[in-house]
């Protein structure tokens, strides 16, 4: 696992995702700002933490193909189910 090239491609995926950037989210009374919410990700030795999930081993296929698509430049694929819209 390459953690350099995963913590490089999260901050540019946070980059592509807004980060920084307030949205106008439009209200009964008018509108206000709204920062997007983060997605809590935890690179530990042996595995990772995401949503303030359970722990995932690096073992486990599924916490391989995530960092897979980290890896390869791509917000992960099992975040659709959780993003149907997009990020």
């Amino acid at each position: 696992i390459d953690f350099d090239l995963i913590l490089e491609n999260v901050k540019d995926l946070n980059a592509l995702a807004g980060e920084g950037i307030s949205q106008i989210e439009h209200t009964p009374g008018g509108a206000r700002l709204r920062q997007p919410e983060p997605l809590p990700l935890t690179l530990y030795q042996n595995g990772i933490v995401m949503f303030n999930g359970p722990f995932r081993p690096y073992e486990d296929p599924s916490t391989q193909q995530c960092l897979q698509d980290i890896m390869d430049g791509y917000f992960p694929s099992e975040l659709q189910m959780h993003y149907p819209d997009g990020i």
